[in-house]
């Protein structure tokens, strides 16, 4: 469901959860950054993303400016109430603090996100190739501490299979850990494959345990979409979006 310029994640949690990815429009970037861009690091001038951040906080009703982090493909997972607003390295984040909104930015690779309905955490991962074959997925189910059986997991926009071409590389990276991965892959021209992200990661976290009843997609494609979404892969330089979530105050 989309509204208000956020595609509001479809997954069975209670009334006090909010998730959601946003939308490119609305901001006040412009040219290649239009306009919603919520990315200090790609070029955009940086009193407009500063404008665009608190454009989304009013915009989408956020108890509080979210926790950003500065993404590098890895797997560091780190609790939102001690990331602050400093962007430090790392590529998820975990929290059971209400109030607290937490955003992983992409533009084309897979966002995550978690809720432990026993425990009330809710979790944000960034998930392209290199950090979904290197676990970050897995290491923040495990942060969580939670009954993997019990966490609900949803699949934001992203790059779909038909327009994310890899080489023979990536496609070993998976199934070298994983023969089962290869569904994941469709021969494109020799030496290179068509690449599902969410097929990756519904195997990756069913492997952490998560039942796959509980792990709600979208079914969006960053890279098809221009009106509506960023893509590194279509654009180059380009703006992010960003996969939010959080829970009412107490």
């Amino acid at each position: 469901m989309t509204e208000a310029g956020l595609i509001r994640a479809g997954w069975d949690v209670p009334p006090f959860v909010h998730a959601g990815y946003t939308l490119r429009q609305g901001g006040v970037s412009a040219g290649c950054y239009g306009s919603l861009n919520l990315a200090l690091h790609v070029g955009d001038d940086r009193d407009l993303v500063l404008e665009n951040r608190s454009i989304a906080v009013r915009k989408f009703a956020l108890p509080a400016d979210p926790v950003y982090v500065t993404q590098v493909h890895g797997t560091d997972v780190l609790w939102g109430e001690d990331a602050g607003q400093g962007a430090p390295e790392g590529d998820a984040l975990v929290t059971c603090k209400r109030g607290l909104p937490l955003a992983i930015m992409t533009a084309d690779c897979l966002p995550v996100l978690f809720f432990d309905p026993a425990s009330g955490t809710i979790a944000a991962a960034h998930a392209g190739w290199r950090g979904l074959a290197a676990g970050v997925l897995e290491k923040t189910v495990a942060a969580m501490a939670s009954d993997p059986g019990e966490i609900r997991a949803w699949l934001g926009p992203r790059i779909g299979r038909s327009a994310f071409e890899v080489g023979d590389e990536v496609r070993s990276a998976f199934i070298s850990a994983d023969s089962g991965a290869a569904d994941a892959f469709r021969p494109s021209r020799p030496g290179h494959f068509l690449c599902s992200l969410a097929v990756l990661a519904v195997r990756r976290l069913s492997g952490a345990g998560l039942r796959q009843e509980n792990i709600g997609d979208c079914g969006l494609c960053t890279y098809s979409d221009p009106s509506r979404f960023f893509s590194y892969r279509r654009d180059g330089r380009t703006g992010r979006g960003a996969a939010l979530i959080w829970l009412d105050p107490a």
